[in-house]
């Protein structure tokens, strides 16, 4: 049986490890094929070789996202390699140093903007330009947060960054729905990432508090966001656009 991605070309940006590896698997599970995007090669690598071992066809391609020219030069690989891009998952992102708003630095809120915000742009700037020149749509979805769509203490750069995420996805949505362009975000809650894990480990007590503001009383796993992602890439979600979409095990239906 055919996957809900078959015959479909895919940029998954932040492949390196957590959301970003496990929606490359879910991907290539459902039939795409892929270009996998970091800045991290040892990750990208094992990345890979983890795509290939399950039977999918894919490349890595070392990737700045706040850099112009490359995240061009990146949209340029996956049609020179593939002929095409048909969707893209803009997931690159960091956490940043924590810190109330009066404690942030001007050096930690520049990258977390460069990466988290400029970087979603950015890419969404070269795939959208493919896609209008293909003359076929696509599908785009960028990974915001639950951040993105109610404010959190101690992160200003990050929740600011998130907030840019949802809204950027809302203006390209207007912008590019009549040329079937659909253009999505998911706003995970806590997921049981990398990520998350130095905060975990930095704070034991803080997964027991999470998994209680939760209706599911738990944390979320990195495949639960990619299955949304994979579905929101896919036709059967032709009718969806615009849409910042909570994965978060019902946090924000509070």
């Amino acid at each position: 049986m055919a996957g809900i991605l078959d015959g479909k070309v895919a940029i998954i940006t932040g492949a390196a490890s957590g959301i970003g590896r496990a929606t490359s698997l879910i991907f290539a599970r459902e039939g795409a094929k892929l270009l996998l995007a970091d800045l991290q090669e040892e990750g990208g690598a094992e990345t890979l070789k983890m795509v290939k071992a399950a039977g999918g066809d894919a490349i890595f391609f070392k990737v700045d996202v706040s850099k112009a020219a490359e995240t061009e030069a990146m949209v340029a690989k996956a049609v020179a390699t593939y002929g095409k891009l048909d969707c893209a998952f803009n997931n690159a992102g960091i956490d940043g140093r924590g810190g109330r708003v009066h404690e942030c630095t001007e050096e930690n809120w520049n990258r977390v903007m460069s990466i988290n915000l400029t970087g979603v742009w950015l890419c969404m700037k070269a795939e959208i330009a493919q896609m209008l020149k293909q003359g076929k749509g696509g599908a785009i979805v960028n990974t915001s947060s639950d951040a993105g769509l109610i404010g959190v203490a101690g992160l200003p750069a990050y929740v600011a960054a998130k907030h840019g995420v949802a809204g950027l996805t809302k203006a390209a949505a207007i912008e590019y729905g009549r040329h079937n362009i659909r253009v999505n975000a998911v706003c995970p809650g806590p997921i049981r990432t990398p990520m998350l894990g130095r905060l975990l480990n930095a704070r034991p007590e803080a997964e027991s508090k999470m998994a209680r503001s939760e209706p599911l009383k738990r944390l979320g796993e990195p495949s639960e966001i990619g299955e949304a992602v994979a579905w929101l890439c896919s036709d059967r979600a032709s009718y969806v656009h615009g849409l910042p979409m909570p994965v978060d095990g019902g946090f924000m239906a509070q």
